[in-house]
């Protein structure tokens, strides 16, 4: 299967562009935002778990990246709330569930094969960072991952990306003449992009650059 495979080419998913599909596990719905492979598959998506809902253990060999959008994500005796940030190393297993239900943003396979450490961060820790209000999330060699809150008109890119994946967390982004609002995703090639700002009320994003190659399948 192949979802906006071409990475060369900007992709704006919005809300209303959301049609949700049956995991092999019932009571697990997904919106596939990008994918390259079958049910192992390269991929990035929204997932949403019902009240009671859980998966089988399993291994991620390519690794596995969570953000916790909505409810409480569980593994075992550890809960990730709303707004918690989990990374599953590549080789890692997990028995994943939600007992209240819960919607998350899940990228799979798509970590360095070298990487080793578990994270786990339930409460972000906010920060000013050249007069943005920042919270980083991860920093590797091949990525960097944080959330940033942005005033009316702030653009998050504001320099020349290698290539960068946004979501909209809360209020608006403008984008190539759209509005992009709450659970808007944006993958970019690499470019500058001043027509990416914030729109009239701000907005909070997720946002990873460094991670996406020229020569990724087009």
């Amino acid at each position: 299967m192949r979802v906006n495979a071409d990475f060369s080419r900007p992709v704006v998913v919005t809300p209303d562009q959301y049609r949700w599909t049956a995991s092999p596990q019932a009571g697990v719905e997904r919106m596939m935002l990008d994918r390259l492979g079958g049910e192992n598959a390269r991929a990035t998506s929204i997932v949403r778990y019902a009240a009671g809902s859980d998966f089988p253990r399993h291994a991620h060999p390519g690794g596995e990246e969570i953000l916790v959008l909505s409810g409480t994500f569980s593994e075992g005796d550890n809960h990730c709330p709303t707004g918690g940030y989990l990374r599953n190393p590549p080789g890692s297993a997990h028995q994943p569930r939600s007992v209240e239900g819960a919607i998350l943003f899940v990228k799979l396979r798509q970590m360095a094969p070298d990487e080793n450490r578990r994270i786990r961060i339930d409460t972000q820790p906010w920060q000013q960072l050249r007069g943005r209000s920042v919270s980083p999330l991860f920093s590797g060699p091949s990525e960097q991952v944080v959330l940033q809150r942005l005033n009316p008109d702030d653009e998050p890119l504001a320099a020349h990306v290698d290539g960068a994946e946004l979501l909209v967390l809360s209020g608006e982004l403008r984008f190539d003449g759209r509005t992009c609002p709450r659970g808007s995703w944006i993958r970019l090639p690499a470019g500058r992009y001043p027509d990416l700002a914030a729109a009239n009320r701000g907005a909070t994003v997720y946002m990873k650059t460094g991670h996406l190659s020229p020569g990724m399948a087009a």
